[in-house]
């Protein structure tokens, strides 16, 4: 019998205005028309698990793990403005990494379903850079941590259309990782 496990994951990075509310963008120009509002500043994107999320998968479940493991002491999402396309896999941080990595909001990561329900398969990551934490435009791309300052990347995102960040708005990062069996 042959199985193989797979992941997959998806970012939902949302911008935040004062009064908590999901920014919206300029409208473009047949929105003006219409006279519409602006999109959201919301945006759903696959991620990919790098090499080094990989091994840390095959660390963590190994009888004795050596590297620190991705929970609510050690969980930082780093974000950046230097996506390239250029192997994504082998990122070990943002290229162009902007602000400092945040730590994980409380009671995250965490299974979205509980044990034996839907989505019991899915692990919960999220992160959220306060109003005055960034001042940014073109935020492209998102990585997963385990530490603040060095260490390794367990997933990396490209964020598409980017955002922009200004003082008074709030940008939260939302990372699921769904594991497969096949």
């Amino acid at each position: 019998m042959f199985e193989r496990i797979r992941m997959r994951g998806k970012v939902t990075v949302r911008v935040l205005d004062a009064t908590g509310n999901v920014k919206r963008r300029k409208p473009g120009l047949i929105r003006k028309l219409l006279k519409l509002p602006g999109k959201k500043m919301e945006v759903v994107n696959h991620n990919i698990v790098t090499s080094q999320g990989d091994a840390l998968l095959a660390d963590w479940i190994s009888d004795v793990p050596t590297k620190t493991i991705i929970d609510g002491a050690n969980g930082y999402i780093e974000v950046g403005t230097g996506w390239s396309g250029i192997s994504p896999k082998n990122n070990t941080a943002c290229n162009t990494a902007t602000g400092a990595r945040k730590i994980m909001d409380a009671g995250y990561p965490m299974t979205k379903g509980a044990f034996g329900a839907a989505d019991d398969n899915v692990t919960v990551y999220r992160a959220t850079f306060a109003a005055g934490d960034l001042n940014v435009s073109g935020i492209d791309e998102a990585a997963l941590m385990n530490h603040l300052t060095v260490g390794d990347c367990l997933a990396y995102a490209q964020v598409t259309p980017e955002v922009n960040v200004t003082v008074n708005d709030t940008l939260q990062i939302e990372w699921e990782i769904t594991f497969l069996g096949s």
